[in-house]
């Protein structure tokens, strides 16, 4: 049974992130990129896939915070453009939602949170190159 995309999980973790501490990091970001890749379908729009895609890129290849991600994702929707369709694969990574849910909150909850993200990011490793090559284009990336 799939997951609705605003669960209760869902709420429970965005007062968790959206009530972070370091605005700068803005965690939140890195959740909802994680958890839209997780949760997507063949009705989710390519936007949403190729900009969570981008979001996982630059946090976890670029070392990229939230706020950054954020920023970005604001500066790629400047440029309106038919984004491509990506294969979904059929595992999304071995950590969800109620994984990062049932760890303790603070640190222990933020590092699941990236492991989660990394996960994720794995789990669509025959897209990397593409993702690479679109943000570069993007976003002017070296």
């Amino acid at each position: 049974m799939k997951t609705p995309m605003f669960s209760d999980e869902y709420n429970e973790l965005c007062y968790y992130t959206l009530g972070h501490p370091d605005k700068n990091y803005f965690i939140h970001q890195h959740f909802v990129d994680a958890y839209q890749l997780q949760n997507a379908d063949q009705n989710t729009k390519p936007i949403g896939i190729i900009f969570a895609l981008i979001g996982l890129y630059l946090f976890l290849e670029k070392d990229y915070s939230g706020k950054r991600v954020q920023l970005a994702h604001m500066e790629m929707a400047k440029n309106k453009k038919e984004w491509p369709k990506i294969e979904l694969p059929k595992n999304r990574g071995d950590i969800t939602i109620s994984d990062v849910l049932n760890t303790e909150a603070g640190q222990a909850r933020n590092l699941m949170i990236k492991k989660w993200c990394v996960s994720v990011w794995k789990s669509y490793q025959n897209n990397h190159k593409t993702i690479a090559a679109l943000a570069k284009t993007a976003l002017n990336l070296s």
